[in-house]
């Protein structure tokens, strides 16, 4: 599927690309429009929405939230601060994960998210 060229996706893009942790359509939306006065929820959501199909985005779900979108594509986990619950991104992984993995069982993909307070609300 091609997808067109616009300026609505162009500042979705910037915005995903900029953004230091994955941030919901709202959160899009909100720093879109810093950028253009004229994007709207729709037209984030239609935009997310082909970006994703595309493949370009990837999205974030952590159980309780609305999704959240970023651009990264290399493996990296994630920090929910239960205080302000921003969400941050933790780079690499532990090794020691596959070890906890029954005998017999052959993992394709995990997602992990630890929760606990940032250094702002702590």
């Amino acid at each position: 599927m091609k997808i067109r060229n616009t300026k609505q996706k162009q500042i979705v893009i910037q915005v995903l690309q900029e953004a230091e942790c994955p941030l919901t359509v709202p959160e899009v939306l909100a720093r879109g429009k810093k950028l253009l006065s004229s994007l709207s929820l729709a037209t984030v959501y239609r935009e997310i929405s082909r970006l994703s199909e595309a493949g370009e985005l990837q999205t974030v779900t952590i159980p309780g939230d609305p999704p959240r979108y970023e651009t990264d594509k290399h493996h990296h986990h994630h920090f929910k601060c239960t205080g302000c619950e921003k969400v941050y991104e933790i780079e690499g992984c532990l090794k020691e994960l596959k070890s906890l993995v029954p005998a017999g069982f052959r993992p394709v993909t995990h997602d992990l998210t630890f929760y606990g307070l940032c250094r702002t609300c702590n």
